[in-house]
This record gives C-alpha cells, structure tokens and sequence, in this order.
C-alpha cells in the first residue's frame, strides 16, 4: 500500500535556498554594533563595570562591603553597649544617692 504523498514534500522541492543578502547589509550590521556599543561607553557607569567585570577585582570590591557592613555593624553596637553602660551608671548612682538630682534639677 502506498502512502499519499506529504504537501511539504512539494514545498520543499520548490525551495532554493537562502536569498543573496545585500551587499552592504553586513556593514550596516557593523556600524550598528559600534555605534550601539559607543553609546554605551557615555555613561558614568562604564568605567565602574569595565573594572568589576574583571574577577579579582569583583572579588575585592565584594570583600570591601562586606567589611564595610562588618564595621559599621560593629560601631552600631558599640554605642548600643555604651549606652547602656551610662544608663546602668546613672541607675547605679541613683541607687547609691537616691538625693541625687538629674542635671535639669528634677528628681529621678
């Protein structure tokens, strides 16, 4: 038994292959690659990715913040503690002097 034959058959015997693309096409594809990646290299922020494209120094900018963080965490805390220490300080006195009078002159 013999198969009908398929519609795309007939298709693909009449096609010939790709059109001969314009002469000038590729060099306009260039030209707009260039101009496209100079417009690019206008802005601030060229100069910072071209240097964090580069891994070493991705790397150090990535251990700088985190470091940064660390040490800002690190003051935060520290004033935390120190104000609490001035607080249990000032408890501290007020146990000792309950006459102790604040600087404005109130009572605590």
């Amino acid at each position: 038994m013999q198969t009908p034959p398929d519609p795309l058959d007939r298709l693909l015997d009449r096609w010939s292959g790709p059109a001969d693309p314009v002469p000038s096409l590729e060099r306009e594809v260039w030209r707009r690659i260039a101009q496209t990646e100079a417009s690019r290299g206008d802005g601030a922020w060229s100069g910072a990715a071209a240097w964090l494209s580069r891994p070493p120094f991705a790397a150090m900018f990535v251990a700088s913040c985190a470091l940064l963080g660390l040490f800002l965490a690190e003051v935060r805390v520290n004033r935390a503690q120190r104000e609490q220490s001035a607080a249990l300080a000032r408890s501290y006195l007020h146990l000792i002097n309950p006459l102790l009078r604040e600087p404005d002159g109130r009572r605590p």
